[in-house]
């Protein structure tokens, strides 16, 4: 039962992280917008694939999470 409580707790942390997150990604203006993110514009159309940013995002999660689970 003391497992499931903390996997709990770090659910609803990461949940809120997340959320705060989301608050303020659209104050961030190189979010998508960095060299390697690829965007291509046609009339009616717009695809948007940030390489870059999901690579970015990804090692700092990471680091985070290494860290984080260190004991």
């Amino acid at each position: 039962m003391k497992d499931a409580g903390r996997f709990f707790f770090w659910l609803g942390l990461s949940f809120v992280a997340i959320g705060a997150l989301l608050q303020i990604a659209p104050n961030l203006p190189w979010l998508g917008k960095l060299p390697g993110d690829f965007r291509i514009e046609r009339p009616g159309f717009t695809f948007v694939f940030p390489l870059t940013t999901c690579i970015l995002l990804s090692v700092v999660l990471t680091l985070l999470a290494s860290l984080f689970s260190r004991r």
